[in-house]
């Protein structure tokens, strides 16, 4: 079968990485032989990103945010105006590998293939940075901090918790069924996690391809625009957002005690009083919460039946039982 291809690339302030990783994307799209297009969608950057583009790039399309958005809503944009087969979620600071495409289209044969995101390594190209995710239960939180990567090239597909939102190709018309990433998530964090933990729920499978490989300079724009301090509030909010909008009815009361005794209170008595304001923006989203929870049930209904995300879990760990792997 052949695929079309839509890059979206969502932009603030990177002039200079687009200048520096553009071509790496070119190449890569080409070496696909795909038919393709590139969306950026600028985040309201007060950098030349524009101008390089209509000046250098003139066959990809630009998108303007009035205001800075954050990462959702941009690429929410791009993906509403994609008209490819599959969506590549790109961020602007990864350098992809000429056969990095090649490597994750046949996953796509398999109709029940949600999306497919290859290894990133860290800026000096020795050191793996993400790698498969692996679901683990830790109390009444869901966490992810393990990784993993096949022993051998010839395993079969590896399943993963989540795509990095940096850069894996999706299915495109499961991802318009999903609507997108939530934004309740903005400006970041946490959105790539929510996205694909529906679509397992969904009974969409997302997968870790090794061999796949791309460089990623690291956090640039999270670096450069947000104090470490306001990073990592943004963070715990988003943790807690997602435990609220994904755990099960009957385990919410005993989630939200665990929350409040078990992690804001210790910290506070640390003397780490940013946690109050994670709390309080967690407690203040509440009808947004609802609402996501009420797409995901309807959703879930009109497909495979409710799922949880302790079923979600075992069916990954469950897939993972089964391969070689190395576990990082």
């Amino acid at each position: 079968m052949n695929y079309s291809i839509s890059v979206v690339l969502p932009n603030y302030n990177g002039k200079e990485l687009l200048e520096r990783y553009l071509p790496f994307t070119f190449h890569a799209l080409e070496n696909s032989r795909c038919k393709y297009e590139i969306i950026l969608v600028d985040d309201a950057s007060q950098d030349d990103s524009v101008t390089f583009i209509q000046e250098n790039h003139p066959t990809i399309t630009i998108i303007q945010n009035a205001q800075n958005k954050g990462f959702s809503f941009s690429c929410n944009r791009g993906i509403m105006a994609a008209k490819h087969d599959l969506v590549l979620l790109l961020n602007s600071d990864i350098r992809l590998a000429p056969d990095y495409l090649k490597k994750l289209l046949p996953y796509f044969r398999d109709s029940n293939t949600f999306g497919v995101m290859g290894k990133i390594l860290d800026k000096s190209g020795h050191h793996v940075e993400v790698a498969a995710k692996i679901p683990r239960f830790n109390g009444y939180k869901l966490k992810s901090d393990k990784q993993a990567y096949p022993k051998s090239s010839q395993s079969s597909k590896i399943p993963t918790t989540f795509l990095s939102g940096a850069n894996c190709l999706v299915d495109r018309k499961k991802l318009l069924e999903l609507e997108g990433f939530d934004e309740i998530y903005s400006p970041f964090y946490t959105e790539d996690l929510d996205l694909s933990m529906r679509a397992w729920k969904l009974g969409w499978a997302s997968y870790y391809e090794h061999q796949a490989t791309c460089v990623h300079l690291g956090s640039h724009t999270t670096k450069n625009f947000f104090q470490k301090e306001k990073v990592k509030e943004i963070y715990f909010r988003n943790r807690m957002l997602f435990h609220a909008i994904h755990m099960d009815r009957k385990d919410l009361k005993r989630w939200r005690l665990y929350l409040l005794w078990g992690e804001v209170i210790p910290k506070v008595m640390l003397g780490q009083l940013w946690i109050l304001r994670s709390y309080a923006a967690y407690k203040a989203h509440k009808y947004q919460i609802r609402s996501s929870r009420r797409k995901i049930r309807n959703l879930m209904l009109s497909n495979k039946g409710r799922i949880s995300i302790a079923e979600v879990t075992e069916t990954i760990r469950g897939l993972l039982n089964n391969k070689e792997i190395t576990v990082l």
